[in-house]
């Protein structure tokens, strides 16, 4: 009883904001996170999750699938600043160009070999390639990707300091939003035709 009336209690203390903005400062005040479960209903079961267990199915554009440890999938985690991710990638998969904007990311890589790289705000970019057993961080905020630059599978696990640390992938943000990014701010960004903006959005349903 004692253990889980203290986690309980501290699942009600507030880390990292789980949302991009707040703007309407007349609603009522909430704690950072979902409602706690009250002491007494606390079980065993809480502080226990199996969802990392299984592979996660490539067959996608990208050939690599995210499979989330986040408070939405293990509530458990409510308001502990912590969660962890799998990431499996088929023979050439892209986790493509990405940032979580409420959290550091630290990974390990269990099996293959990949290409990990990020941008830093000063647009250097910094990169290497690793294999199984070896670890990479990637600061707050700051994009950066997972490449397979093996001959099979890879399967690495990803560790964040925000029980939601949200993502923010580069390509489904640019191209498949909605709605939808006028094509005319993207073609005078990336200084190409409006076809290929076109040709852009087509792969990814927009």
């Amino acid at each position: 009883m004692f253990i889980a009336v203290t986690l309980a209690t501290r699942a009600c203390t507030p880390h990292d904001d789980m949302s991009d903005f707040s703007q309407d400062l007349k609603a009522s005040l909430s704690i950072n996170g979902f409602p706690c479960k009250n002491a007494s209903e606390v079980t065993s079961d809480d502080f226990f999750f199996d969802g990392l267990s299984k592979e996660g199915n490539t067959s996608n554009i990208f050939g690599a699938t995210v499979t989330g440890g986040n408070v939405l999938a293990f509530p458990g985690l409510n308001t502990l600043g912590i969660s962890i991710n799998r990431v499996d990638f088929a023979p050439g998969g892209i986790n493509p160009p990405h940032s979580h904007p409420r959290s550091t990311e630290s990974g390990v890589v269990i099996k293959g070999k990949l290409l990990v790289g990020f941008v830093t705000t000063g647009n250097v970019f910094y990169s290497k390639i690793i294999t199984a057993g070896q670890m990479f961080v990637i600061p707050r905020g700051l994009v950066h990707f997972q490449q397979n630059v093996g001959k099979g599978k890879a399967l690495i696990f990803t560790a964040f300091n925000s029980h939601l640390p949200g993502a923010v992938v580069l390509p489904l943000t640019l191209f498949a939003s909605t709605p939808s990014i006028p094509n005319d701010v993207l073609t005078k960004t990336f200084q190409v035709e409006d076809a290929v903006i076109n040709g852009i959005k087509s792969k990814f349903g927009s």
